[in-house]
């Protein structure tokens, strides 16, 4: 026999599927679901806690119990780069057209909300020797946050690192009120010279930090992807170094990797 809140839970899930109670409608107070369901508020609770867990209920701190809408899809493959580089030396209206995250989500421009934070950072030991650099190079590191108009988390989680004598030759590009920089930064690259010829990225899972799941908007139970891409120039120099953190339930990795024919 199903206990009082699995009850509960498949009363309110039913409401959910049958668009009873409809993506982003806030629940009442669980003193008035307590009181609907003729149950006590720690079952209410504990039935509000399996339904977060399959995803289709979120908690908003401060300001309540939401049906959790479907956020927009990201979808990464292995022709972004080669997109990316195609792109870095349009002009500029074309760059300004259109980007990355754009093509990752299929949205447009108007659609998106972008965020980036500028700081000069000395390079621990993990940074430095991902660049080949004594520790305490200075680092320009770029935070970034993009998401859709009409959601509070972002798609992902990103920072970029660059040496700072290595861009400082273009001070715009050590400015955060420049972005989004159209061409992103393969782009800002080239307008130092610096021509990327490869990206090695290497991913793994872990659980998020409340820190994360806060930030990411993200279900009880989802992992995060960490992504380490690290791009190296015509020369063999690590001239950029970002960590993605990339929420589990909204990030599709797709790679095709075409094989010489025998």
């Amino acid at each position: 026999m199903a206990k009082v809140y699995e009850r509960i839970a498949d009363a309110i899930r039913e409401e959910i599927r049958a668009g009873q109670r409809r993506p982003g409608d806030r629940f009442p107070p669980e003193t008035a679901l307590a009181e609907a369901f003729g149950a006590s508020v720690p079952t209410v609770r504990q039935a509000i806690g399996v339904l977060e867990s399959e995803g289709l209920v979120e908690r908003q701190h401060g300001r309540g119990t939401f049906v959790r809408r479907e956020r927009a899809k990201v979808v990464r493959d292995g022709v972004r780069h080669q997109w990316e580089k195609d792109r870095a030396r349009e002009p500029e209206p074309e760059r300004r057209r259109t980007g990355a995250t754009e093509r990752d989500t299929d949205l447009t421009i108007g659609d998106l909300v972008f965020e980036a934070k500028y700081a000069q950072v000395p390079a621990d030991e993990d940074l430095a020797g991902a660049f080949g650099v004594p520790v305490g190079t200075i680092l320009l590191r770029r935070t970034y946050g993009t998401r859709h108009r009409d959601e509070r988390a972002p798609f992902n989680r990103a920072r970029s690192y660059l040496v700072l004598d290595m861009v400082s030759g273009n001070p715009d590009l050590l400015r955060e009120d420049q972005e989004p920089w159209p061409g992103g930064t393969q782009n800002q690259l080239w307008t130092v010279g610096i021509e990327v010829d490869r990206i090695v990225e290497t991913f793994r899972a872990r659980p998020p930090t409340p820190e994360e799941t806060e930030d990411l908007g993200l279900a009880a139970g989802v992992s995060v992807i960490i992504l380490r891409k690290v791009s190296i120039d015509t020369s063999g120099r690590v001239v950029e170094v970002s960590d993605v953190v990339l929420p589990g339930d909204r990030t599709e990795m797709t790679f095709t990797t075409k094989l010489t024919r025998w």
